[in-house]
């Protein structure tokens, strides 16, 4: 495997943070990096992180809504918390990801709402949806490589193999892409947190259509969580993912997230802005 020397783990990320009142701050290094910023799903990952840190953990995250205001680069990058409303079984809260530019001047990067709702008792059954077959990892065929220079540095952190769809920048007339995928190295990292990397992880399908390379920048981004507490770290998760809309250089995708026992773990909405 080919590692960028500036890499360090998410694990390794994690435990470096600091925690001054109502700001967590992380170390971004070139290996977590997505063209000119930041890996999505590792900021959203890192927001909660701190969401938590300031507010509290009991509660599993239900809903996370993202927008990415301005490019992270290598760094630190601050996240400042701010408690919106604190129900009996509903905690809305706010994070701003913040990073100073060359003048010296923090500039607000991203800007996250995290709505944390603790269980309900219910007379209502219980509904859980059951995802369809694909083909598996081993029948996938070719991983998706990490080539320095050419994919997302944050690929080096990630198994990702393509059991459905097409692979970016072929031509092809597919609008969807199905994903088996895991984080190489997740010791001691929360489902939660996991949750929210993976169901960033893949490139959106509509890249596939393009006959050369260009690029892609999430705009917003809105997960839905269903809490799992158990999962397999080492198994394959699958990533689904839909363009349902395309038009005038904006993408509409929709992604469902499967945990390697085939519970569904987030739906999540995106648009994309795409340079082709």
């Amino acid at each position: 495997m080919s590692v960028h020397p500036a890499s360090i783990s998410l694990s390794a990320l994690l435990i470096a943070r600091r925690q001054q009142a109502h700001r967590v701050s992380f170390d971004i290094t070139e290996g977590w990096m997505q063209g000119r910023t930041a890996f999505g799903g590792l900021l959203s990952a890192l927001a909660v992180q701190a969401m938590r840190d300031v507010c509290g953990s009991d509660w599993p995250l239900r809903a996370l809504q993202t927008n990415f205001v301005g490019p992270v680069g290598v760094g630190t990058v601050h996240v400042e918390v701010t408690l919106l409303r604190q129900g009996k079984h509903v905690r809305q809260i706010k994070a701003e990801l913040r990073q100073t530019d060359a003048q010296g001047a923090e500039q607000v990067c991203g800007i996250l709402l995290g709505v944390f709702g603790a269980d309900r008792a219910s007379q209502i059954d219980t509904r859980r949806p059951v995802q369809a077959a694909v083909a598996t990892p081993a029948e996938a065929g070719t991983p998706l490589p990490f080539i320095p220079g050419l994919t997302p540095n944050f690929t080096q952190h990630l198994d990702l193999r393509l059991a459905e769809g097409a692979f970016p920048f072929t031509g092809s007339d597919s609008w969807l892409a199905r994903l088996h995928v895991r984080l190489k190295d997740n010791d001691g990292v929360d489902p939660e947190l996991m949750t929210i990397m993976l169901a960033d992880a893949g490139p959106p399908p509509v890249l596939s259509r393009a006959k050369a390379m260009a690029a892609a920048s999430s705009v917003s981004w809105a997960l839905e969580l269903r809490p799992v507490s158990e999962v397999d770290h080492n198994g394959w998760w699958r990533l689904d993912q839909d363009t349902i809309a395309y038009e005038d250089g904006y993408a509409n995708d929709r992604a469902q997230l499967w945990t390697p026992d085939g519970q569904l773990a987030a739906l999540g909405y995106q648009v994309v802005a795409v340079y082709a």
